[in-house]
């Protein structure tokens, strides 16, 4: 206890140090912080739900214009 008694003052402006310069957080702050990045990846990525959707969708196009291709190749021979 003696010892920390002695480095007491240096231990002090340590912590201030790491506090000022925001090198430690708060749990409020880093809840808000997570909360910035989830918005964040919410507005610029899609959901791997509208991702698969969409390439179905693609896949159906894709099928549907080899069909539409198929006939087409079909009456012109």
């Amino acid at each position: 206890m003696e010892q920390f008694l002695q480095y007491s003052p240096i231990l002090i402006v340590v912590v201030a140090f790491l506090i000022q310069q925001r090198i430690v957080v708060t749990p409020e702050q880093l809840e808000k912080k997570h909360r910035e990045i989830i918005e964040d990846v919410e507005e610029r990525f899609v959901s791997i739900h509208s991702f698969h959707d969409l390439k179905e969708q693609f896949s159906e196009m894709k099928d549907k214009i080899d069909k539409i291709y198929d006939c087409v190749i079909q009456n012109n021979m």
